[in-house]
């Protein structure tokens, strides 16, 4: 989900749906952990502006400063969940 959210811009920011699909889990294990983020201030939602015919209107996420140095710590200490491969020999990619 992490992942999702690091890779998204603001030309292309990351919707409810979309990280679902992306990080292959379910709205129930996603919007909660997106709701604890914001309230963490680790993420921002704001509302989609404009027409959005024949759907809801869509709820984009992007990470904070302060979420973007979380994330790139969890990334290096656990490189596995952003899909690093760990090396066979001294742990290197």
């Amino acid at each position: 989900m992490i992942k999702v959210l690091l890779a998204s811009t603001p030309d292309d920011p990351a919707w409810g749906l979309m990280i679902c699909e992306e990080a292959d889990l379910g709205s129930g294990t996603v919007y909660p952990i997106l709701e604890r983020l914001v309230e963490a201030g680790w993420v921002t939602r704001y509302e989609e502006t404009g027409e959005h015919p024949g759907r809801p209107k869509r709820y984009y996420y992007e990470l904070t400063a302060t979420g973007q140095q979380a994330a790139r710590e969890a990334k290096e200490r656990k490189p596995r969940f952003f899909g690093a491969r760990l090396g066979p020999e001294r742990g290197t990619a």
